[in-house]
């Protein structure tokens, strides 16, 4: 039986966010994979404009391909930039763990057992929340 977090804690919690801003900044967080997949396509290598096209970001249609491609990469890097930035301010040590947690979904118990996190719950879910608490204040 998994223990899930609860969407929204106490008020009186200092790293209280309201509900759906924690779900949007976490699924915002579930992109970041595409994100990557998008940075690591999008590297300057000629490729047929076709394949590229679904990851230059929205909005950009004037303008030659090669700075289109350019400012996505961008635009995706600043992305993955605050996601990486928020995990590191939660915790040095932990970071690696809370980024693969909120990019990939993954619970403590994952954590646990299969990546052998060195902490307890109650300090990762309190760092877990500061992480969203931090992503938060970036993003605004």
């Amino acid at each position: 039986m998994g223990t899930t977090i609860r969407p929204e804690v106490s008020s009186r919690n200092k790293y209280w966010l309201e509900r759906h801003r924690y779900y949007e900044l976490k699924h915002f967080c579930l992109q970041y994979p595409i994100w990557k997949q998008a940075y690591n396509a999008l590297d300057g290598l000629s490729r047929r404009p076709a394949d590229l096209a679904i990851f230059v970001h929205s909005g950009q249609m004037k303008g030659d391909p090669t700075e289109r491609c350019a400012e996505s990469r961008v635009y995706f890097g600043n992305r993955m930039e605050m996601v990486e930035q928020a995990a590191h301010g939660a915790d040095p040590e932990l970071a690696t763990y809370i980024l693969r947690a909120v990019t990939e979904g993954l619970s403590y118990e994952v954590l646990k057992m299969q990546l052998g996190i060195p902490c307890c719950r109650d300090v990762y879910y309190d760092r877990y929340r500061r992480f969203f608490w931090l992503l938060n204040t970036i993003r605004e």
